[in-house]
């Protein structure tokens, strides 16, 4: 049996079976979807080449499993279930290329212990799609510039693309790939060559649809990220070190307690390491984005998982560079993340087994329970009133209702501001003088919306117990005759 082969199988074995206990582990917590799933879900329903927070890779993934497979959770989960060994095979690719299949086998078998990836492999997010394209471009990228010819320059291109549509962080792949080209004497002649800057815009044309679906919504999906990241002067001057101990303390978190002390250990040997190209190759994909995500956090803010694509190539410098002389301590380092999430997965039978109350402290996964039992709750009063457009107060209780319920007609409340979700941006009742609305939302009065109508009747409230001190509950009212804005 051949090397590569030899260490193929046994990862293809632990992938296997990894995805299948996460796929149980889902059932096994009896979790609804979290906001954001439900909320893919329904874009999912009506594709479109964008949406008012991400591009749209992650809504044509859902809806491709869920024509297949119908609107379960599982379906709608089952794109992240699966990327994500997906990527752990293109990392052991890039690895047995790079290094030999034993690093390979190594950083494939790191990357499915990450807790980001035992954490973001219960739930469909645009992370699992963007990882994929980021180890592949890589992989292409790496044969492109060791080979004469097209091809490999192309697919480089075309996965770029394709991960813009997953995700905008997929655009720090470029700085890094031009650093890899221009610092490296063997590859610099790429620079006068034709295909790297096809390669781009292709990239470019892929990204082209989203980029006129932006235009011509005025580009919500540009204001959305400048917003949450502070760009343009929001949100508070001035630094913000805690902030940035957040975020190291989060990608430390992400990669596993001992395998985030190698990528520490490992990064601060980076001037010896940087003399092997190979090391210097995946320094160059690691440095760039984390220093401007620091920066990020720094300055205004940055959220745990903006630097994701980092961990592609750190899942491969750890076991290259501890692998010969420290092996237990990366064997250990993937043996830590996967106890770790043994208890984490099994956190609630952990603490049924120990006499411990749960809470909503004490619950991580409290943001994905209740939800269809709140739905059932409403259901009644919508069969009751079919004329009625269903209006919540917020994009989280909108999600639930929409997937729980496929409502005939739904809204948002939007009386003139700035759209601050999609449905917001897609739906209105402008055009809707003289309908009934059913609104459920947080608060037991509505006295400002009410008075956009002819009448309102209070249904009363749902109320979905949860834990002793963590419960859902909406308010229910019949509003009649829509008066306008």
């Amino acid at each position: 049996m051949s090397a590569a082969r030899s260490y193929a199988a046994p990862l293809a074995l632990i992938v296997a079976v990894l995805t299948a206990y996460r796929l149980w582990v889902i059932g096994h917590l009896g979790i609804d979807l979290y906001v954001d799933e439900a909320y893919y879900w329904g874009w999912s329903r009506a594709l479109d080449w964008g949406y008012f927070s991400k591009p749209p890779v992650i809504a044509a993934l859902i809806a491709a499993s869920t024509r297949l497979l119908g609107d379960s959770i599982i379906a709608i989960k089952l794109p992240s279930l699966l990327l994500y060994p997906a990527t752990a095979f293109a990392l052991y690719a890039l690895g047995a290329r790079m290094y030999s299949p034993r690093v390979g086998f190594w950083a494939g078998f790191a990357f499915m212990s990450m807790p980001l990836v035992a954490a973001l492999g219960l739930f469909v997010s645009t992370d699992a799609p963007l990882l994929l394209c980021w180890s592949l471009a890589l992989l292409y990228l790496l044969r492109a510039l060791e080979r004469d010819g097209w091809r490999d320059w192309l697919a480089c291109g075309a996965l770029i693309g394709i991960g813009l549509m997953s995700k905008y962080t997929m655009a720090a792949f470029l700085p890094s790939a031009l650093l890899l080209i221009a610092l490296d004497p063997r590859h610099r002649r790429w620079l006068a060559r034709p295909q790297p800057w096809v390669a781009l815009l292709l990239a470019a044309a892929i990204l082209s649809p989203n980029l006129y679906w932006n235009w011509a919504h005025d580009f919500p999906t540009f204001r959305h990220t400048a917003e949450i990241t502070r760009v343009g002067g929001h949100g508070e001057r001035g630094w913000h070190p805690g902030q940035l101990g957040e975020f190291v303390g989060a990608q430390w978190l992400s990669f596993g307690p001992l395998l985030g002390v190698l990528l520490g250990w490992a990064l601060l040997k980076a001037v010896s390491l940087w003399r092997t190209p190979a090391h210097r190759t995946l320094l160059i994909f690691i440095v760039p984005l984390l220093l401007l995500v620091s920066l990020q956090a720094l300055t205004g803010r940055a959220n745990g998982n903006w630097a994701a694509p980092i961990f592609v190539a750190a899942c491969l410098l750890v076991p290259a560079v501890f692998l010969a002389q420290w092996p237990r301590l990366v064997m250990a380092g993937v043996a830590i993340n996967l106890i770790a999430a043994l208890g984490a997965y099994h956190w609630p039978d952990i603490a049924r087994l120990g006499g411990i109350e749960m809470t909503a402290k004490k619950d991580p996964y409290k943001r994905a329970r209740g939800w269809i039992r709140l739905a059932d709750g409403v259901q009644p009063l919508l069969t009751a009133h079919p004329g009625a457009i269903l209006v919540a107060e917020d994009r989280e209780l909108i999600a639930h209702l929409v997937y729980r319920l496929h409502p005939t007609e739904y809204a948002a409340w939007n009386p003139g501001r700035p759209p601050r979700d999609h449905y917001e941006l897609v739906t209105s009742l402008a055009d809707k003088r003289g309908r009934d609305v059913l609104y459920v939302g947080r608060q037991p009065a509505i006295p400002e919306i009410a008075a956009r109508f002819a009448g309102s009747e209070s249904l009363g409230k749902v109320v979905v117990p949860i834990h002793a001190d963590f419960r859902r509950e909406v308010y229910v009212f019949l509003l009649r005759d829509f008066q306008g804005y």
